[in-house]
């Protein structure tokens, strides 16, 4: 299926955008609480779509009205409209990174790092200048790191299903994560032989948790949903609790990152602030992605069972075996492989939401009309129901694993998990993730090992604050 094309686009009609804000004040706290509490995240924005029986719409977003003052949006929710949010000609993302709000900096040393600053900043194409150059001179060690970083991965899977019959996947790939992340941008050392030995993950996650607690619901059953909302939702929480776990997250990346930390002085950023905003690109960007990315790679080609598995394991052992190894070469010709990892980011884009303000007043078009923003208001966009379009997408709730081989390769322009299109690369002057390639890579490259060492496996998985929850039940080791 495709979208119409842009001359059908233009002569669409000029519609007021359907939705409203409820009662000042109240209509935050009832929309806040169908958010977390009546309805989900999903269920919210699918149930606002059918009543406005219409893909933009208004609404409040959490978490608002206190801790983001302003949660009053315009949702997007079709694959037409949505990329308007990568246009930093008509829109701003100063102090937005996935909400409404923007933590406060106390918990990046006092710098607004990077993510938040709009692209018009100049210290923005700088620091973002750094993060793409030193991704690009670290190319050569991508794919030897990861190797390493998951064989341990590998081994502990293998050690915990055979003492106890089952394997919990996700703290093995928060490790597998960290470790590579910390390697790579630390010159080959190991977090291990830090100071923070084995605990960086759990550092991350607090530090992590603790800035993004106004978009989390906790579910504790025994915890009333007002007492939750009224600690979690109602105002900022503090750095202090997370103080000391960022703190050695930091001087263990300062330490041990001296090149890096050295080019950010040459082009005129100050030591500290580089550190931070590289912790904050390897630990909140790229470990944060990864945690979400991994679990539900794992996920989708699990359930697809059998079937899958020995194409999977056909394309990539056949490959090798003619390239020589795994090298960029071989993972280039791996057409299931890319398209798996590609159907993956669609179904569960690690970063569901999306927050821009509106630079001038500009015409937003969906797939049935065009709508008027002014000036200043904010557009928010949920992707999870962007990249399931069915407009553009046929059997859109569907995992299919060849969705993007061969022709289908013409809809990766509609795959936005990186904050722009699948098919654009990042620069100094948008708000692309830097690290979009090196993402696609290690989801293909985590296929490639697995496969080379597992015939097929079983799961079984649930939901997490963030992600999938994902347990192996048995793996067969290759015959082959």
């Amino acid at each position: 299926m495709a979208s119409s094309n842009s001359s059908d686009l233009s002569k669409l009609p000029l519609k007021e955008i359907p939705g409203d804000y409820g009662f000042p004040f109240f209509g935050a706290i009832k929309d806040r609480y169908d958010f977390h509490y009546n309805q989900g995240a999903d269920a919210f924005f699918r149930t606002r779509m059918k009543n406005y029986q219409s893909t933009v719409f208004r609404t409040n977003v959490p978490p608002g009205p206190f801790n983001a003052p302003n949660s009053k949006v315009i949702v997007l929710v079709d694959a037409v409209s949505y990329p308007i949010l990568f246009d930093n000609s008509k829109v701003d993302k100063e102090n937005y990174f996935e909400g409404t709000f923007m933590s406060s900096t106390a918990f990046n040393g006092g710098y607004k790092v990077c993510g938040f600053l709009g692209t018009t900043d100049p210290k923005h194409s700088t620091l973002k200048g750094l993060f793409l150059s030193t991704l690009a001179k670290l190319h050569d060690k991508f794919i030897p790191i990861f190797i390493s970083s998951i064989s341990e991965l590998f081994t502990s899977l293998e050690k915990e299903l055979s003492e106890n019959g089952s394997s919990y996947f996700n703290p093995l790939s928060d490790n597998l994560s960290f470790e590579f992340l910390f390697r790579l941008f630390c010159e080959g050392r190991s977090p291990t032989d830090t100071s923070l030995g084995t605990g960086g993950p759990k550092s991350v996650d607090k530090w992590v948790f603790f800035q993004l607690a106004p978009l989390i619901s906790l579910g504790i059953k025994f915890v009333p949903n007002f007492l939750e909302d009224l600690v979690l939702h109602t105002f900022p929480l503090p750095y202090f609790p997370v103080k000391s776990d960022h703190q050695k997250l930091y001087n263990a990346f300062y330490n041990n990152m001296g090149s890096i930390l050295d080019e950010a002085e040459k082009l005129g950023v100050k030591r500290d602030e580089a550190c931070h905003n590289i912790v904050f690109l390897a630990g909140f960007n790229s470990y944060g992605g990864m945690k979400v990315f991994f679990p539900a790679l794992i996920k989708w080609v699990g359930t697809a069972g059998l079937s899958l598995h020995s194409k999977l394991e056909n394309e990539i052992r056949t490959t090798v075996k003619t390239e020589g190894g795994v090298t960029f070469a071989a993972l280039e010709k791996m057409t299931l492989v890319k398209s798996v990892v590609y159907e993956t980011l669609r179904m569960d884009p690690p970063v569901p939401f999306q927050t821009v303000k509106a630079r001038k007043d500009i015409v937003i078009t969906s797939h049935d009309a065009s709508f008027l923003v002014k000036k200043d208001e904010l557009i928010f966009g949920y992707q999870p129901l962007a990249t399931r379009d069915p407009k553009v997408f046929k059997n859109p709730e569907e995992f299919n694993a060849d969705r993007f081989v061969g022709d289908g390769e013409k809809f990766l322009k509609y795959v936005y998990w990186s904050n722009g299109k699948e098919t654009d690369d990042p620069t100094v002057n948008d708000k692309q993730c830097p690290g979009k390639d090196l993402i696609v890579l290690l989801g293909r490259i985590f296929l490639v090992e697995f496969f080379l060492r597992y015939d097929t496996f079983e799961i079984e998985f649930g939901k997490l604050l963030l992600g999938s929850k994902v347990t192996f039940k048995s793996v067969t080791k290759a015959t082959s």
